[in-house]
């Protein structure tokens, strides 16, 4: 059991008359492919530890950073149910291929919600609409927005918003400029539901240091998918200028991006102090999270990122774009510079690596104030209450 869930959706009835639901659009769990994964892990596992009938339908195929990192297909985790559908493993077909059948096999099934995570699947959702089934949309950002996209990628995924706009009883936002974009473009009302987050328990650099010799402070951390509208070109083209011995590490996985993957390694090739980590998990991702003198997310497009929501709990001072997606988050409580100003962003940085008092100052406050306003058992219930005012009003 997770810490603090017990009395997370108190209240409900237990698996034998509880309420049915099905989660889909997500790669699988478990897995840290990408923020909708995990936020479909937390929501999922609260929901189902507090006695409810929670299934989720993962992808087929192969993990998004490799082989490697492929896991055995479960039936079952953390009380969820788990169904595999069929998928086509290629780019640009998986994701589509996934949410035909996974919206195939949520008609055919006994759930009383079926709720969608991400833009793209959504463009089926009309198919367990057909069925009868109250259907709720997460969206968990402007996905059509995103560089990595194609002509069809792009055009499915705005298919799916429209969709979801259109039909899903419920549409859930992670913050209030989506919120406003829904209003103002379908003309559609939507519930604004942020992410969580977990206090974590920070660790030394061990892993960490026999691997890549990275030492505490020693390094600028930049933890996401390696896709273009993170901003890693500018951040590499700031970094190679900025005078200091501490590293650039670049830990992330590829998602369907790989021009874009071998053009910036590329870039960073002729700097001895940037470091591709490739995707990492486990102990791993604690230490580096733990270690880091400065987080960076110099996005172009986010949602609610949940790797600086979980940069911020480790009390690390971060250093972002100016979009409200991400100072939203921050507050005072961490740097932003204008979103696409590589001069802006080797300024900032220059600063703070001049001034350690300045970087501590803001991890004093940083993993208080995100865990004192984010919480996964909030986002959990929140959920839930949306989804008894579907069940007992329909459409809202």
């Amino acid at each position: 059991m997770r810490t603090g869930d017990s009395g997370a959706c108190a209240g409900r009835k237990g698996r034998g008359g509880s309420l049915r639901i099905v989660m889909l659009g997500h790669k699988r769990i478990p897995s840290r492919e990408g923020g909708v994964e995990i936020v479909v892990d937390e929501l999922a596992s609260r929901m189902a530890e507090s006695g409810l009938a929670v299934t989720c339908i993962n992808r087929g195929g192969h993990h998004v950073s490799g082989r490697q990192y492929d896991s055995e297909k479960r039936k079952e985790y953390h009380n969820i149910r788990l169904i595999t559908v069929p998928t086509i493993d290629r780019r640009g077909l998986a994701a589509v291929s996934a949410s035909f059948f996974g919206s195939l096999a949520a008609a055919l099934g006994p759930w009383d919600i079926v709720h969608y995570h991400a833009e793209g699947p959504c463009a089926f959702l009309w198919i367990p609409k057909l069925a009868g089934k109250k259907c709720i949309a997460t969206i968990h950002g402007l996905d059509w927005k995103r560089a990595k996209w194609g002509r069809f990628a792009s055009w499915f995924i705005l298919t799916g918003e429209k969709t979801a706009a259109r039909h899903a009883d419920a549409v859930i936002v992670l913050n209030r400029n989506e919120q406003a974009y829904f209003l103002e473009r379908y003309g559609r009302k939507t519930v604004c539901i942020p992410n969580g987050v977990t206090r974590p328990r920070r660790a030394e650099a061990d892993l960490i240091r026999k691997r890549w010799g990275l030492d505490r402070d020693g390094y600028l951390l930049y933890l996401s998918r390696l896709v273009p509208e993170k901003g890693l070109r500018y951040l590499i083209r700031a970094f190679r200028k900025l005078d200091t011995d501490k590293k650039l590490v670049i830990a992330g996985g590829e998602s369907d991006a790989p021009d874009f993957v071998r053009e910036i390694k590329a870039l960073a090739a002729s700097d001895p102090r940037i470091l591709f980590t490739g995707f990492v998990q486990g102990q791993e991702l604690r230490e580096l999270y733990s270690c880091a003198y400065l987080y960076l997310l110099p996005s172009d497009v986010e949602g609610m990122p949940l790797s600086l929501l979980e940069a911020m709990s480790y009390g690390n001072c971060c250093v972002t774009s100016d979009i409200r997606e991400c100072t939203d988050l921050t507050g005072r409580w961490g740097f932003s510079f204008e979103k696409g100003n590589e001069e802006a962003l080797l300024a900032v940085l220059q600063d703070l690596c001049a001034d350690p008092g300045k970087v501590q100052e803001i991890r004093a406050g940083a993993a208080d104030e995100v865990c004192g306003k984010y919480s996964w058992e909030d986002a959990a219930e929140k959920n839930l209450k949306v989804y008894r005012r579907v069940l007992a009003k329909g459409r809202i």
